[in-house]
C-alpha cells in the first residue's frame, strides 16, 4: 500500500523532472540507478530514501524541501474567485504552459505576463 507522503514526493519528482524536460532515463543516469527505480519512485510504489531524495534533488536543481511543498495544504488555491486544481501541476497542458512561458526570454515574457493578467481581469 502506497503512502500519501510517497505519492506526493513522486509526483513532485515527476513534475520537476518534466518541467525541465529530463528523461526518467537522464534523472536516473545523473542519480546512479536504473530508470525503473525512478518509475517506481515517480508512482509512490517505492519510498525514496533521504539519501536518494537528496541526490534527486541535486540532480533536479531543486531543494529538497521542494518535493514537500503543497503537502499540508488542505484548502484548494483560489485566484480571482476561481477554485485552481489542487493538482494542476499534474495537468499536462498546464505544465506545457509552464515550460514553454519560460522558454521565452525574460523581456518577452513579463510583457506576456502582463497581457495575460490584462486578459483575465476583463473576462
Amino acid at each position: 500500500m502506497t503512502h500519501p507522503v510517497d505519492v506526493h514526493v513522486g509526483k513532485r519528482v515527476r513534475h520537476r523532472r518534466w518541467l525541465i524536460g529530463m528523461t526518467q532515463q537522464q534523472l536516473a543516469e545523473k542519480v546512479g540507478i536504473k530508470f525503473q527505480q525512478i518509475q517506481k519512485y515517480e508512482t509512490g510504489a517505492n519510498r525514496i530514501s533521504a539519501s536518494r531524495l537528496w541526490d534527486i534533488a541535486d540532480a533536479l536543481e531543486v531543494p529538497v524541501a521542494f518535493f514537500f511543498e503543497g503537502l499540508s495544504d488542505d484548502q484548494p488555491a483560489v485566484d480571482a474567485g476561481q477554485a485552481i486544481p489542487s493538482d494542476i501541476l499534474g495537468d499536462k497542458e498546464a505544465l506545457d504552459l509552464v515550460r514553454s512561458y519560460y522558454a521565452i526570454p525574460e523581456h518577452q515574457r513579463r510583457r506576456l505576463f502582463d497581457l495575460a493578467r490584462v486578459l483575465s481581469d476583463v473576462a
